[in-house]
């Protein structure tokens, strides 16, 4: 049971990040001003692919623990957000809608965080390296937003 609730999981982080795919970065990304310490690009497919699969182990052993009604719907809430980012991002060009965006997603996996180290001790621990990287796109969308004021109007 544990590996087709997996696969679902993971289905529904890669359905999220195949806006990537629909919304890729492109050349106005490119122009814009970026702080020294963004990370390169071949980091971000690594990263989200690592994070992905601790995602769905998360959700995988959390679906099969009793009492798991708030955890389910954060993670849930969290997928939706994550996959609505780029699209506001990098489809819309919305550098200010994008932070807000991102600043929900940030409360959605520190919330889940929580109600998944509540359900199941691993599942939360799962889910950390995904809130620090959130952390680091929050920073970068910010410094984005910062250093491209006429942009981001």
């Amino acid at each position: 049971m544990f590996w087709i609730l997996f696969l679902i999981f993971l289905g529904a982080c890669f359905a999220a990040g195949a806006t990537g795919g629909l919304f890729p970065p492109g050349q106005w990304y490119r122009a814009l001003n970026k702080p020294t310490w963004t990370p390169p690009d071949w980091v971000f497919p690594v990263a989200w692919t690592t994070l992905y699969l601790c995602m769905a182990t998360a959700g995988a052993r959390v679906a099969m623990a009793e009492d798991n009604g708030v955890a389910m719907a954060l993670w849930s809430l969290q997928i939706a957000l994550n996959g609505l980012w780029t699209p506001v991002f990098f489809g819309l060009k919305r550098i200010r809608l994008g932070m807000v965006v991102l600043g929900a997603l940030w409360l959605a996996v520190a919330a889940s965080v929580v109600a998944l180290w509540q359900t199941d001790w691993i599942a939360g621990m799962l889910f950390l390296p995904y809130l620090a990287w959130v952390t680091v796109a929050g920073a970068l969308n910010a410094s984005v937003w910062r250093l491209n004021p006429g942009e981001a109007r």
